[in-house]
Parts: C-alpha cells; structure tokens; sequence
C-alpha cells in the first residue's frame, strides 16, 4: 500500500482546540489577557514551539490579539466573532449601526411573540442596571449596560443565531461607538429612559408591532446623533495602542 500523508490532527490543532473551548466558554473572557506562554506550556503539557504556533493561529483568525509589550488577550469568542470584527473594520460607523438597528427591530418583534416569565424578569434587570449606571456618570458603564439591556432583548427573541450575530456585531460596534459618541455620553443618546421602558413594555404585552416601534424611536435618536459626527468613515473610531492594536 502506498505511503499517505497523515490528517493533520497534530498536537498544534490540538492545543487550538483547546483554547478555542477555553474562550467560548468563557474560562478566557473577551478583553482578558490569556496566561504566559511559560504557564501555558505548563498546563497543556506541550513545547513552547506548539504553544507559540497555537498562539499564531489563533491571532491570524482574530480570536486573540497580541499587544506588545503587554501580553495575549482574546479579541472575540469565536472565529465568526472574530471575521464580524474583521468586516466592521473596512466598514463606516453609521453602516455598522443600521445592521445593528435591523437585527434589533426584528429581535423586538421575536420577543415580543415569544418572551417568557423568566425573559421578562431579566428584561426589567437590565432596565434597573442601565438606568443606575446613567445616574452614577460613568459612561463605560453606562455603554455596557446599555449594550446588556439590548442584548437580552435578543436573547429573548429566542433565535440562538439572531442572538449570536448581535453579540458579536455589539462587541464589534462598542469601542467605535463610545469613541464617535465621545465622553460624556449625550442626553439625546444616553438616557432615553422612557423610551426603553416602552420596549419592555412592548415585549410584556405581546405587542410585535408596539415592540418594533418603540425601537424605531430609540434607534431614529441614535441614528440622527451618530450622523451629527464628523467622522464616520471606515477608519474612525478605532482608538489604537503603539503596537496598533484597537482598543475594545
């Protein structure tokens, strides 16, 4: 029988896969830098060469993002995640936001027909947490929560695909939204208390079409402040480090 080459099942997609697991579980969060190369070769029992390739692998498909001087940390959860922020990178601001606003309407809609208790009990959360970190002033908190908040509407929408695409297009969108919107956050855009209570509301009493409107409104209010912005081009609002790398 003639000789083969061999699957390339070797101790590099091995070690790949294993940290691939770590991050969409979430042991490794987005934002947190991963151990030392020194720990990791430890604890995966592996050559510093296989630990080093598994690395480069994972930096080429954007799940992880080397910052000099500094450490490894994880970019996205996963290699989809990973190719949004990639796109979102040649795309403008405004673009970004209105694929953000559509998947918003339609997860409104889905919610609205498919809530349960349990949604909406996390839903009024979320409204709580949001409305306590616009009155504390801190804007990275506020812009978290407020991203929290739209990000249970989608999963109560109970789509695991819409919800898994808004994640990752939020995550994308949050560093150049904060940096186009500036610090502090406007009025016009960071309060709209009543019209994210009208949301929930929406979503409580089943009503797809209110849902959808009372998102309509709250998006029309962003929308018209990010046009407002001088810079919305494909290049704003990355804020980068010296070694280049965008800030999350």
């Amino acid at each position: 029988m003639p000789l083969r080459s061999a699957a390339r099942t070797n101790l590099v997609d091995l070690v790949i896969a294993q940290m691939e697991s770590l991050i969409g579980d979430g042991e490794w969060k987005v934002g947190e830098k991963i151990p030392a190369e020194p720990l990791l070769v430890e604890q995966l029992a592996v050559g510093r060469n296989t630990v080093r390739e598994a690395v480069r692998a994972l930096v080429h498909t954007g799940m992880l993002e080397p910052r000099q001087g500094d450490g490894t940390y994880v970019r996205a959860d996963s290699d989809f995640g990973a190719a949004v922020q990639r796109r979102l990178r040649r795309a403008g601001v405004l673009e970004a936001y209105e694929v953000r606003a559509s998947l918003e309407r339609d997860a409104a809609r889905h919610a609205a027909e498919r809530r349960t208790d349990e949604d909406l009990v996390t839903l009024r959360a979320a409204l709580v947490e949001r409305s306590l970190a616009w009155e504390s002033g801190n804007t990275a908190a506020f812009v978290d929560a407020d991203m929290a908040f739209h990000r249970t509407v989608a999963d109560a929408a109970h789509n695991s695909v819409l919800a898994e695409l808004y994640g990752h297009l939020s995550d994308a969108l949050r560093s150049t939204v904060q940096s186009v919107i500036g610090a502090p956050v406007p009025d016009s855009v960071r309060h709209q208390l009543a019209g994210h209570e009208a949301i929930v509301d929406a979503i409580e009493a089943q009503d797809a079409d209110a849902a959808e409107a009372a998102v309509l409104a709250h998006l029309n209010e962003g929308m018209a402040a990010l046009r407002e912005q001088p810079h919305t081009g494909p290049d704003s609002g990355h804020d980068r480090n010296d070694s280049g790398a965008a800030h999350e």
